[in-house]
C-alpha cells in the first residue's frame, strides 16, 4: 500500500490486502480487507497508531523504513490486541528498540498473553492521560466491548482526527483513502457491524453517542478506524451507526432455511408469498447456499426471524442449529421468533422442533409466535397455518 499523507506530518502507512477471503476462519471478505496503521510526526517525538497482521510486516516496514525513512519511534500506540492490529508489534519494537507501547491496562494484559512482550516495553494509559508529541498531543478514550475488553480510541486534537480501531471500519480492500463512495462503503460498513459489532449493541450505542458529541463540538472532522476507508464526513458513519445500534427494528421478516426434500421450502415458498402480499419486506437465506455476512447484514435490521427446518433423526436439521447458534451470538434486536418445517417420521418429536431452537437462542428477546410444523409434504392444513403466521406477523408489525 502507497503511503498517503492524511494531513501535515500525518500518514497512512497501513496495508491493503486485496486476497484475503476468510477472517477469523469465520468471516467471509468478499472484497477483501486493510490493516490500517498511522504515523504522526510531532515536532519532538514520532508515534505509530496500531501495526498490521503479521504476514503484511514486510510491507509495513517497506513504508516505515524506505518510505518515509523513519529512524526512531517514540510510540506505538495499540489501540486493540487482537492480532490483524497487534501482530506485528513485536518485530517493530525490535526495529525500534526505543519505542514504548501506549496502551491501556487490559490491553497490555492482553498483548503479554498473546505476544509475550515485556512489561518495560509499555506505558499504561487511561482517559486522563495526555502524551505529548511536541506540537501534537495523544489523547485516549477507554471504550471497552466494540468489540473486546481492551478496546480503545486516540484522539489527535490539533489534527481533530480519532483513530478508532475496528469501531466504524469496514472489511473493504480500495484504493480509495476516504469513504468518497459511500453507497460502497455503507454496504461493506454494515455487514462489518453485523458480524462484529451487534453482539455489543449497548455499548455500540454509548460510544457513538460520545463520537457524535465530539464531531458536533468540532472536536473531530476525521474519522480513522483499522480497517477500510477513513470518514472524512463523520456524520455518514455516524447516522449509520446510530440507527444500527437502535432498539427499534424496521418492519421485515428475515427466514434463514434449510429443506432436504422441499417440503420445508415449499412451506417458507408460500409464507413469503403471503407477507409480499401484505407489503411486508421478507427475505428468505437458503442456508446451504447463503452467505452468512448476507444474513448478518438483513438481521440487523429485522423485526421478525422465522427459522425453516428439516428434521434429522430426533431434531432439527445441524444447519438449522448453526443458523440458531449464529443468530444468538449475533444478538439481533428482533422482536419476534417462529419456527416452521416438516419432519418424516417422528411425530411427536417433529411437532416440538420449535423447543431446541428456542434453547438455542436464550440471547434473544423475543416473542415466540406460532410455530407450524407439518409430517411430510404441506398440505392445505399446513397452509392455513401459515396464513395465519403471516397474518399474526402482520399484526405485530403493522
Amino acid at each position: 500500500m502507497a503511503v498517503l499523507q492524511i494531513k501535515d506530518n500525518v500518514f497512512s502507512v497501513g496495508v491493503i490486502d486485496w486476497d484475503r477471503r476468510l477472517f477469523d476462519e469465520l468471516i467471509p471478505l468478499p472484497h477483501g480487507t486493510s490493516y490500517n496503521s498511522y504515523l504522526i510526526k510531532g515536532s519532538e517525538k514520532t508515534a505509530l497508531i496500531d501495526t498490521v497482521y503479521t504476514p503484511k510486516l514486510e510491507e509495513l516496514v517497506l513504508n516505515l523504513k524506505e518510505k518515509l525513512q523513519i529512524e526512531r519511534l517514540d510510540y506505538i500506540v495499540a489501540n486493540h490486541a487482537e492480532p490483524d492490529h497487534s501482530g506485528s508489534l513485536p518485530a517493530i519494537l525490535q526495529m525500534y528498540p526505543f519505542a514504548r507501547v501506549l496502551t491501556n491496562a487490559k490491553c497490555k494484559e492482553l498483548l503479554q498473553a498473546h505476544l509475550q512482550i515485556l512489561d518495560d516495553k509499555f506505558i499504561t494509559v487511561d482517559n486522563s492521560t495526555e502524551i505529548s508529541l511536541g506540537n501534537r498531543t495523544l489523547k485516549f478514550m477507554i471504550s471497552p466491548w466494540v468489540h473486546w475488553p481492551d478496546t480503545m480510541f486516540t484522539h489527535l486534537p490539533e489534527d481533530k482526527i480519532l483513530f478508532t480501531c475496528d469501531f466504524m471500519g469496514s472489511h473493504m480492500a480500495t484504493s480509495d483513502l476516504y469513504s468518497v463512495n459511500e453507497g460502497a462503503v455503507y454496504e461493506a460498513a454494515k455487514r462489518y457491524y453485523a458480524e462484529i459489532m451487534m453482539p455489543f449493541r449497548p455499548q455500540v450505542k454509548k460510544y457513538t453517542e460520545q463520537v457524535k458529541n465530539m464531531a458536533l463540538n468540532g472536536e473531530i472532522d476525521l474519522i480513522a478506524p483499522s480497517h477500510g476507508p477513513l470518514h472524512n464526513r463523520p456524520a455518514f458513519i455516524i447516522d449509520a451507526y446510530t440507527d444500527w445500534a437502535s432498539d427499534t427494528p424496521k418492519p421485515e421478516v428475515v427466514i434463514p432455511y434449510v429443506t432436504m426434500y422441499e417440503s420445508t421450502g415449499k412451506m417458507v415458498n408460500h409464507l413469503v408469498d403471503k407477507l409480499m402480499e401484505k407489503g411486508i419486506k421478507v427475505t428468505p437465506f437458503n442456508l446451504i447456499e447463503t452467505d452468512l455476512g448476507e444474513l448478518a447484514v438483513a438481521l440487523v435490521d429485522a423485526a421478525v426471524i422465522v427459522l425453516g427446518t428439516s428434521m434429522v433423526l430426533a431434531g432439527p436439521h445441524p444447519v438449522a442449529v448453526y443458523a440458531a447458534a449464529i443468530t444468538n451470538a449475533l444478538k439481533p434486536k428482533a422482536k419476534y421468533l417462529s419456527v416452521i418445517g416438516s419432519y418424516g417420521w417422528a411425530t411427536q418429536l417433529g411437532e416440538k422442533m420449535d423447543e431446541p431452537i428456542k434453547a438455542l437462542m436464550p440471547a434473544l428477546r423475543a416473542e415466540m409466535l406460532s410455530p407450524v410444523f407439518v409430517k411430510g409434504l404441506p398440505g392445505e392444513e399446513a397452509f392455513k397455518k401459515l396464513d395465519n403466521l403471516a397474518n399474526e406477523i402482520y399484526s405485530k408489525l403493522i
